[in-house]
């Protein structure tokens, strides 16, 4: 039995775990104001928020519903859009959308509303900034941006100096119905054990899977992963990395000391996913889906990554992340095995790191290439190198020679060109939706060039390279 709460209401279901929690919550339960768009994460009609106890406090999150599996919310706290409402007047979200003239024909507006009440809710800093951030995956085909962007500020000016406001503050001030107190108790009397998962597919956050496969995942039986505690967790060890594959973009997002090492993670990560996907999208998920453009592969690639995998038994095996990708959509993975967690080292003080995609949309798109690079620069000489490359071969593509070139070479405009003729030669790329073969290559070749001028503006430009190339 699945048993958690949807808002104000305790809910024990025998529906099957694999069922879409959008599905449920309006078929099932009649609550219709979650939405029904694109079922694939992309326009977040559909978003609602999943709360959590930790450490005796709930903490809140936005996600997409129709690419949840119904059993991943078991022992938790669901708020639809009706779950926010107020008895007598509207919410300080909803009042913001009104007052500014931000919903027109009011498909979107629910799930506008329930990410702001998300943003309320988080431990996020409460500024503009992170406000759109909570909004960004957030699609309205009707009235522009900038009145929902005008909203948002509006609910942030009531948030200031708010760091982490508590329930009754919000609750006062007109954020949230009363119920919301009650909520941390009645979790922890919840009477939600682990429960017997049934051999099948297995699925953590089902990001990639419910894309592709909702209606199988529904009618057929599902392992659920998400909630492994062994899968979980991040740790930093003498100077080494160890990132659980149940680990989320938002869990990397809000990890202070990982920030510290790479400055630029959150401008790199708001590249790959909105922040309701970032919330429920797993690493190991978006590692076994094997997509040769996946965001988050090409990172742990050029951060010469290891991976760990078990078996049911707990037994174990390690091998290079790079050695992982055996052909298209095919790895080095067994029936009985998962990947349990990702490890690397650490940079330096003389290591530089940088993430580079391109894709139709700006953000929150699927890449057309995309690529990344570690380097080590001492007196101007490169002493390491990694580089990693996607959508242009079958595979996530770690560029063997590209970095084996680079490595004890000059730091020199000379350098930097002879090595994207290597990778040239390297690289597959066919033409297919996202660009011809061409297009990619050359795609490639500016990524390439971009790390550097990024990474080292002050010696290079883009200029340094075109000219010649």
């Amino acid at each position: 039995m699945i048993t958690f709460i949807l808002n104000n209401k305790t809910i024990t279901t025998s529906e099957h775990s694999g069922m879409t929690l959008l599905d449920f919550v309006r078929y099932e339960q009649r609550l219709t104001g979650t939405k029904i768009g694109c079922r694939e994460g992309d326009c977040a009609a559909c978003t609602v928020l999943v709360g959590e106890l930790k450490d005796n406090t709930i903490e809140y999150q936005s996600i997409t519903s129709c690419i949840s599996p119904l059993g991943n919310v078991h022992g938790k706290h669901i708020v639809t859009v009706e779950g926010t409402n107020l008895e007598d007047k509207l919410t300080t979200a909803q009042e913001a959308m009104k007052a500014n003239y931000a919903t027109q024909c009011g498909f979107c507006t629910p799930g506008f509303v329930v990410s702001l009440t998300g943003f309320a809710l988080s431990n996020s800093e409460k500024n503009h900034s992170n406000a759109l951030d909570a909004i960004s995956g957030n699609i309205c085909r009707c009235t522009g941006y900038k009145a929902i962007e005008k909203a948002a500020h509006q609910v942030v000016k009531k948030l200031e100096y708010q760091e982490k406001p508590s329930f009754n503050w919000l609750i006062k001030n007109g954020f949230i119905p009363d119920y919301f107190k009650d909520i941390p108790k009645q979790l922890k009397d919840l009477e939600a054990k682990d429960r017997n998962q049934p051999k099948g597919k297995y699925v953590s956050g089902g990001t990639d899977l419910y894309v592709q496969q909702a209606d199988h995942l529904a009618d057929n039986d599902v392992h659920l992963i998400a909630e492994k505690d062994y899968l979980k967790g991040i740790t930093i060890e003498n100077g080494i990395c160890t990132i659980g594959t149940n680990a989320t973009v938002s869990d990397l997002w809000n990890h202070t000391e990982i920030n510290s090492y790479f400055p630029n993670l959150k401008k790199h990560l708001k590249l790959v996913s909105s922040e309701q996907i970032r919330n429920m999208a797993s690493l190991g998920g978006n590692f076994v889906n094997a997509s040769p453009i996946g965001d988050m592969t090409i990172f742990f690639l050029a951060l010469k990554s290891d991976i760990t995998i078990t078996t049911d038994n707990e037994e174990e095996r390690h091998l290079l992340f790079k050695q992982f990708y055996k052909g298209y959509k095919t790895y080095d993975l067994k029936d009985n095995e998962l990947l349990k967690e990702i490890s690397f080292k650490l940079p330096t003080k003389h290591s530089l790191f940088n993430f580079e995609k391109v894709c139709k949309r700006t953000h929150l798109d699927i890449a057309s290439v995309n690529s990344a690079i570690q380097l080590s620069v001492e007196n101007e000489i490169i002493s390491e190198a990694h580089v990693s490359i996607g959508g242009v071969a079958a595979i996530p593509k770690y560029l063997n020679k590209t970095s084996a070139f680079l490595t004890g070479k000059l730091l020199t405009s000379e350098t930097i060109l002879e090595a994207s003729e290597i990778l040239q030669k390297e690289i597959n790329p066919i033409s297919d939706v996202r660009g011809t073969s061409d297009y990619k290559r050359l795609l490639a070749r500016q990524l390439f060039f971009a790390h550097f001028t990024e990474l080292f503006p002050k010696q290079f430009t883009l200029n340094d390279f075109v000219q010649h190339a």
